[in-house]
Parts: structure tokens; sequence; C-alpha cells
């Protein structure tokens, strides 16, 4: 009876090497349309957009309420009212929840990353503790067999 050795901690390794190695390169490229998104959604889930969302609303509204009669384009309190309350929810809202997006995106990506490290690392201590137990049965099974040849 011929007994395999396990595998070394560090064959482990080589192996977990390869198999995320090999999960990288499956992941699908992006289209131009998802890049798009994606730079949108960073740009737009921004305090730079908001910021920049809440001065030209700021301007509008002062602009159409205190400019001279002649000069305003939307008087007030006509359209510029309406749009002050129907689009203040969505113009403040929008840029805030997609920041909350961005930031809690960005946190469960570390922590889905550490689980990953984890649950490798653990995986390959099950194995390498597997192999060793594996190792040892072929061992005690051999000893078994040469004591009852001897007697």
């Amino acid at each position: 009876m011929d007994i395999k050795k396990p595998l070394s901690v560090e064959e482990f390794k080589n192996k977990r090497r390869e198999i995320l190695a090999s999960g990288m390169k499956s992941k699908i490229k992006p289209s131009v349309l998802d890049k798009i998104a994606v730079w949108i959604t960073d740009h737009v889930g921004s305090m730079g957009f908001f910021v920049i969302i809440f001065l030209w609303t700021a301007i509008w509204l002062g602009w159409n309420m205190f400019a001279p009669k002649a000069a305003r384009f939307d008087p007030f309190p006509g359209f510029v009212l309406w749009l002050f309350i129907s689009n203040m929810i969505q113009l403040f809202l929008m840029p805030l929840i997609m920041i909350g997006q961005n930031v809690q995106a960005k946190h469960a990506d570390l922590r889905a990353e550490a689980d990953l490290k984890i649950n490798i690392q653990a995986e390959l201590e099950i194995e390498t503790i597997l192999s060793h137990l594996e190792y040892q049965n072929d061992l005690m099974l051999k000893i078994l067999k040469d004591i009852e040849k001897k007697s």
C-alpha cells in the first residue's frame, strides 16, 4: 500500500492563487455605456454636484424674484414657486442619496474583500487539516496491516 503524502501549505497557497487568478480573468468587461453610467454615478453622487445644483437653483430663484421685472424670464410666483416646491426634494435628495450609496458601496466592497480573504484562509486551513488527517489515517491503516501480518 502506497501512502500519498498530503500537499504542503505552500502547494495549497499556489493552488489558491491559481483559482483567484482565473476568477479575475473571468470578469465581464464593462461596455462603453456601463463606463458612462459609472462615471455619471461617481460625479453626480458627489458633494460638488450637490453644491452646483444648490447654487443654480438659488440663483434662478433669486433672479426671478429680485431682478428688474423686465429681466425676469420666469416671474414670481408662477413657475418659479412651483419649480421650487416640486423639484427641491428631488434636486437635493438625489445627489445626497447617491453620495450615501457610493459611500456604502465602498464600505461594502472593503467588507466583502476582507470576508473573501478570511474565507480563502479558512478554506486553506480546513483543506490542510483534512489532508493531514487523511495522511494519518492511511499511516494508521498501514501500521495495523503490518501488525496483523506479524501476528
